[in-house]
């Protein structure tokens, strides 16, 4: 599978992720949440950066949900509910986030 954008295709495993990371841009996660029906805001890209920074800068690390509530809690300053994570990437924040910010795929199971 590939994502056509800024005139380059770029490589997807069969679940969407992207096969090489550094293909990773901005334009294409907007790209690849608009296949999704999605509008990204700025509490998807407060989940989107989070992920990226806890992946590159932490030796791979990919929180899971329970961590989600926990961070966003913080960074937003308010108690955020499981439902809300879920409105926001209905497809499983931790795994549809991590799709969506270039990281490879979680093999992981639940969310919590």
């Amino acid at each position: 599978m590939t994502i056509d954008i800024e005139g380059r295709s770029i490589a997807t495993n069969e679940n969407g992720f992207l096969e090489n990371p550094e293909d990773w841009t901005p334009a294409v996660a907007e790209a690849m949440a608009a296949e999704e029906q999605l509008t990204l805001t700025d509490r998807h890209w407060d989940l989107i950066n989070y992920l990226r920074e806890e992946y590159f800068s932490n030796n791979g690390n990919q929180p899971n949900n329970r961590t989600l509530l926990k961070e966003m809690g913080s960074r937003w300053g308010e108690k955020v509910s499981n439902k809300e994570l879920f409105d926001l990437f209905p497809g499983n924040p931790s795994k549809q986030a991590g799709r969506l910010a270039g990281l490879p795929e979680s093999m992981r199971k639940g969310g919590y």
